[in-house]
């Protein structure tokens, strides 16, 4: 870049040229848009009253709610409320023994995504956010049972 006396740039200088282009910010997806852009994933469709999956059957999949809400029922009889966007049962395929500590009973008509357990290990280290984004959703729903005193320390 020539300068000029007086210190700036000068005007027909090939560097004074040089254009920034603007930046431009691509959304980032949501867990259920990733699940749904997924080739394995599966959508269903639950009445209500339906269970999704029972405790202690062989956790194989996640399950992400496009609609509808789902009670997600613990070995104590409390039912937390799950809703469109949540994804649940992902607790049990990564870090459980494999089984469902929980049963999730649709209180709606619902319509769920589901992909099964190695199809999202490859979302997770396809996609490291969404890693971010569950431990978020998974904190929300702590300080909403603490809030409601369903959290028991």
């Amino acid at each position: 870049m020539s300068i000029v006396s007086g210190g700036s740039p000068s005007v027909g200088s090939p560097s004074s040229a040089t254009a920034v282009a603007p930046s431009v910010q691509v959304p980032a997806l949501t867990p259920l848009e990733l699940m749904a852009a997924h080739r394995h994933s599966e959508q269903l469709t639950f009445p209500t009253g339906a269970r999704l999956f029972q405790r202690g059957q062989h956790a194989d999949a996640i399950y992400g709610i496009r609609r509808g809400l789902v009670d997600v029922i613990d070995e104590n009889g409390t039912a937390v409320l799950s809703r469109q966007g949540e994804l649940i049962s992902y607790q049990d395929i990564l870090w459980r023994d494999g089984r469902h500590r929980t049963e999730a009973v649709a209180r709606t008509p619902v319509e769920v995504l589901r992909l099964d357990r190695l199809s999202f290990l490859n979302l997770l280290h396809n996609h490291p956010t969404l890693a971010v984004k569950l431990l978020g959703q998974q904190h929300d729903r702590l300080r909403e049972q603490r809030a409601n005193g369903t959290l028991c320390y």
